[in-house]
């Protein structure tokens, strides 16, 4: 059980988020009518330090600083994938996110989806891409939830039964009553917590685990003794699934409607440069996490069976003093706290924007809008939540694993149609509906695993990124195809790709050189 040290510097922690959700009030602009573009981009205000925060909070989740140090703990050196995967992410923004925001704020796109309807005139395109958003991001929206549960139950703060999931509820509810209120200004503002809590937390525990340990030397000795050598180094074979996972999962995390969010809620392009450049400071964070996970392995930590995630809970609640171990405990949760409202507002945004307003009330007035997306992102939260406490924990994670193929599986339709608008809209639909299919047989058909073996030897890849081929090659051939027969294609109304590389944004020429 928690000493009384500990719980109380945790719900101090979690006192200060909904203390800070409340202050979120404060950067609604007073004279605006209410619409969706406010309530769930904060009127895309938000400068290159809010943007920073709110962009590495979402991409950061709590799940990510518990599973990655836990398949550290179960499998060594192959979880450290996501280093380099969080790494080729920073670039890609740098590319990606500018040109996309700039096409968003044009013709006042809220959505992927949008802006797939105004590139290709394509509705059924832009309702898949919008489905898919939806579909990969309830998963994920539920294992935040479960990071938050892993964490508390290391820490012994989770209680036993009804009264741990009235707990849970009602750390979520605090989010989601100010999620409903003040749409993304929510999050926004406690992603500052959640970075100097997290930042400060880490820098501590890691400085006491190598006292204690005795320095880096003896961890990674420890470890090995406990792994086996080759275990805490890739083997040969290893590498094309290291490799391949690590760009597949940097190419499907742009597309994430919950981190497409966080970029068009920025003020300009410039704001997106800078901070694709400093993000590389929360991926200093997440190695230290991986690393925590070989330490807990070092340190004789023995964590549940299927409960790897725990370990550096465990680790934590073992060696830190109490106060400093509930500031950990606070940090994780609040971590969990920022992406789920971000994900519950993505989710109900895209329902609103692409499902609602374009097939069944397209009349609805931007006040409409928001009081339906305001519902919906409850519904969302609530959904998590039955669904954290109706399904194994390990139905969570499937979910999710067949999310990141899933969304891949849009990165055609957004991606290369910021660069070239050649494919055909019902080619990008084929080869999404291919890659869809292909790689949820790839993933089922191994029990749920997220690489495929190529067929010689011992090499494997990730079965997202296969996918992805298969896709792109269908929708080349079936563009070649239709070209062939003549068939139309919708009216392009983006102005891209040559008109945006000689004409600026008027409203963003004071913040983009």
């Amino acid at each position: 059980m928690a000493d009384s040290a500990m719980t109380a510097t945790f719900l101090a922690v979690i006192g200060g988020a909904s203390l800070l959700a409340v202050t979120a009030r404060r950067l609604h602009p007073n004279d605006r009518l209410p619409s969706l573009e406010g309530w769930a981009l904060a009127d895309r205000s938000l400068g290159p330090v809010w943007t920073w925060l709110l962009l590495g909070g979402t991409v950061y989740t709590a799940y990510t600083f518990t599973a990655v140090p836990g398949l550290a703990y179960g499998n060594g050196a192959p979880a450290f994938f996501a280093v380099p995967y969080t790494v080729i992410v920073c670039p890609l923004a740098f590319v990606l996110l500018p040109r996309l925001w700039t096409v968003a704020r044009r013709h006042g796109y809220v959505t992927a989806a949008d802006f797939v309807r105004g590139r290709y005139g394509s509705p059924p395109l832009a309702l898949v891409v919008a489905l898919t958003g939806i579909l990969a991001t309830m998963p994920y929206l539920a294992l935040q939830l479960l990071g938050i549960r892993a964490v508390l139950t290391a820490g012994g703060v989770y209680p036993r039964g009804a009264a741990g999931d009235l707990t849970m509820v009602a750390l979520f509810a605090g989010l989601a009553v100010a999620t409903y209120r003040h749409g993304l200004r929510a999050p926004a503002v406690i992603s500052a917590l959640k970075a100097v809590a997290v930042f400060v937390s880490l820098t501590a525990v890691t400085w006491l685990v190598l006292e204690r340990l005795h320095g880096p030397g003896a961890v990674f000795d420890g470890a090995a003794r406990q792994l086996g050598s080759p275990a805490l180094v890739l083997a040969p074979e290893q590498q094309p699934a290291y490799g391949t996972l690590a760009l597949g999962s940097a190419l499907a995390l742009l597309m994430y409607p919950h981190v497409l969010t966080a970029g068009f809620a920025a003020d300009g392009p410039r704001t997106l440069r800078k901070v694709s450049v400093t993000l590389p400071a929360w991926t200093g964070l997440l190695a230290l996490f991986g690393f925590l996970g070989i330490a807990a392995l070092a340190a004789g930590v023995r964590a549940p069976r299927g409960a790897a995630e725990s370990a550096v809970p465990m680790l934590v609640d073992r060696l830190m003093p109490g106060p400093l171990a509930g500031l950990v405990f606070g940090a994780l949760t609040v971590g969990a706290l920022v992406p789920a409202a971000v994900m519950s507002i993505t989710a109900a945004t895209g329902f609103v924007r692409n499902v609602y307003v374009e097939y069944v009330q397209p009349t609805a007035t931007p006040k409409r809008q928001v009081r339906i997306a305001k519902a919906v992102s409850l519904t969302a939260k609530v959904g998590a939540i039955a669904f954290v406490f109706g399904l194994r924990d390990q139905d969570a994670v499937n979910l999710q694993l067949l999310g990141g193929v899933w969304i891949l599986q849009i990165f055609p339709a957004v991606t290369v149609g910021l660069f070239t608008g050649r494919l055909h809209p019902r080619a990008l639909l084929a080869g999404w509906g291919v890659g869809m299919a292909a790689g949820t047989v790839m993933v089922v058909r191994d029990g749920f695993s997220s690489t495929l073996a190529l067929g010689f030897g011992a090499f494997e890849v990730y079965a997202g990124l296969a996918a992805l081929v298969l896709n792109l090659i269908v929708a080349v051939a079936g563009t070649a195809a239709l070209e062939r027969l003549g068939v139309p294609r919708g009216a392009d109304l983006t102005d891209l790709p040559s008109r945006l590389a000689v004409r600026r944004c008027p409203e963003t020429e004071a913040n983009d050189p």
